[in-house]
């Protein structure tokens, strides 16, 4: 299932939000050498209790749009 996901770095706490069919995610992390990444599909692993393992990033790498692909189904 691909997800696409708007992220903002650098915020006071982290924190995931829904968006119609969208997430928004709040990251306390600074977008740089991917340490952003990393805490984006953290969070997301937290929060819809699945390994980090079974999340990946598809697009954008290097932009606040990305869009995640989960490998177990979730429901937004």
């Amino acid at each position: 299932m691909h997800v696409k996901v708007k992220v903002i770095t650098n915020a006071s706490k982290n924190e995931v939000k829904r968006e119609d069919d969208n997430l928004k995610v709040y990251i306390t992390q600074a977008p740089e050498r991917g340490k952003a990444n990393k805490k984006l599909i953290e969070l997301l692993a937290k929060h819809f209790q699945i390994s980090k393992s079974d999340i990946e990033l598809v697009k954008g790498e290097k932009s606040k749009f990305k869009t995640v692909h989960f490998k177990t189904p979730i429901k937004l």
